[in-house]
């Protein structure tokens, strides 16, 4: 699967490791919990849409993608956190970021909706 002409799964990618460095910098200023949980929803946005890349059926396909339109949620809740507390460094581009993989994956689920 050529991952550039994918723009979800590029998108997702690159995202992931956005969150990776992000994360990274939020556990150098000891802010672990945090960290942690936006670890693991921001990078499992990437792992869900890979997966359904591979989805055994439309419906498979479909759950996949909601299962990363939550995690997108999730994501943002964190952001929201990290960018409305005095002591966390914030990060408007990831901010950006999210918002468009969410409109992506939004169309995605209603596309694949639409087609069945």
């Amino acid at each position: 699967m050529e991952v550039k002409q994918n723009i979800i799964l590029a998108k997702t990618i690159a995202f992931s490791i956005e969150i990776i460095a992000y994360c990274e910098l939020l556990e150098s200023n000891k802010k672990f919990v945090i960290a942690r949980q936006l670890l693991k929803s921001g990078t499992s946005i990437g792992a869900n849409v890979h997966e359904g890349q591979n989805a055994e059926s439309k419906n498979d396909f479909i759950h996949k993608m909601k299962i990363a339109a939550k995690e997108i949620e999730e994501t943002k809740y964190w952001l929201i956190l990290c960018n409305h507390s005095e002591s966390y460094p914030s990060n408007e581009k990831l901010f950006d970021t999210i918002n468009e993989i969410g409109l992506i994956i939004y169309k995605i689920i209603a596309s694949s909706k639409n087609n069945k």
